[in-house]
């Protein structure tokens, strides 16, 4: 069984790997019943990708969706051959030359990993670990028992 691990390549945490990883946790993260983790896996691996020098910070975007309608920028970083976008730190604005609007013509390349495989892939590379139960489920609000409802006679107050 070992050996079937040892071999699949989507499970060795290759540059080219994690960026697959980090692309796939990020297109599904918009849609994700728990994006907060998500974003925070492709946060946490992008920063360590850094660090290690695997992936390089390019330069700052202006940000498509900024909160408020205010003017916001993102870091534009270089993972392998895909791009991602990242929010910024105080020391990117004066280290990093600002590149302006985003070009809409460059895609990156599809790739075909399942979620489930990207999440693995990531979490054994960064050392997080995912809760079962988002905080703010639906099933946390269940939690009221029924109350008969009080009938009073006509004219009678219901306090």
């Amino acid at each position: 069984m070992d050996d079937h691990i040892r071999l699949d390549p989507t499970k060795q945490p290759t540059t080219e790997n994690l960026a697959r990883a980090i692309y796939v946790v990020n297109r599904h993260a918009k849609t994700a019943p728990n994006p907060k983790f998500l974003y925070g896996l492709k946060k946490k691996a992008l920063i360590k990708l850094v660090h290690e020098g695997k992936a390089k910070k390019e330069g700052l975007h202006f940000s498509n969706n900024p909160k408020y309608s205010k003017q916001q920028s993102d870091v534009l970083v270089s993972a392998g051959e895909y791009f991602f976008h990242m929010p910024p730190t105080k020391d990117d604005f004066d280290q990093l030359p600002h590149l302006g609007s985003l070009n809409q013509t460059y895609r990156n390349p599809k790739t075909h990993m399942s979620l489930s495989k990207a999440k693995i892939l990531l979490q054994n590379y960064v050392g997080m670990k995912e809760d079962k139960l988002p905080p703010n489920s639906f099933q946390s609000k269940k939690t009221r028992t029924y109350e008969k409802p009080v009938f009073k006679r006509l004219g009678e107050s219901y306090r």
